[in-house]
């Protein structure tokens, strides 16, 4: 694996190591690890307000791809933006706590410090015709829309089926790959 930052990694490790999970799977995974993002805006908001915040190029990269499918009858939403390694830290030890098994946890969320989301660049994307987070995501018209403009806004999405770092198929989890200025 790449380490970016030693003490990042010493961090994620030992937050495996608490949850009682095998750290090898960093490196059996190849999982890339990420810091947090210091510089991050409103992109959009939930129904309930809720802002969402990303960096400012994938805030704009965000708002010009929602405007572009609305003009094409297509409803995007987000579901969740920026998430910081304490954040991912609390979801993935209540759901330990809760008694699902680590392994289990890992294919469906990345453990803290391995989530694309502290970045400020990656999205989980909904509509309105589907449950949020749902494989089902991939048969709604939002998604067929998706496969086929969101690279033009700079967009990819990051865990197809049977992707390299185990982590269960997400068709509504997308990243903005271009660099923030």
């Amino acid at each position: 694996m790449n380490i970016v930052n030693k003490s990042l990694d010493l961090k994620t490790r030992e937050c495996l190591h608490l949850l009682g999970a095998d750290t090898t799977m960093l490196d059996d995974r190849e999982l890339p690890q990420y810091e947090d993002a210091t510089r991050l805006v409103v992109a959009d908001r939930s129904t309930s307000h809720r802002p969402h915040r990303l960096t400012p190029a994938a805030a704009l990269g965000w708002q010009k791809l929602k405007a572009s499918a609305a003009n094409q009858g297509i409803s995007l939403m987000i579901i969740s933006a920026f998430r910081s390694f304490e954040r991912q830290w609390e979801i993935v030890r209540r759901k330990v706590e809760s008694g699902t098994l680590p392994d289990e946890v890992f294919r469906k969320l990345a453990p803290p410090g391995c989530s694309q989301h502290h970045t400020g660049r990656a999205i989980d994307i909904g509509t309105y015709d589907c449950e949020p987070a749902s494989e089902e995501f991939d048969k709604t018209m939002a998604f067929a829309w998706l496969e086929q403009n969101a690279d033009s806004f700079g967009f990819t999405m990051s865990y197809p089926k049977n992707n390299a770092h185990g982590y269960i198929y997400e068709p509504w989890h997308w990243f903005y790959t271009a660099i923030d200025a």
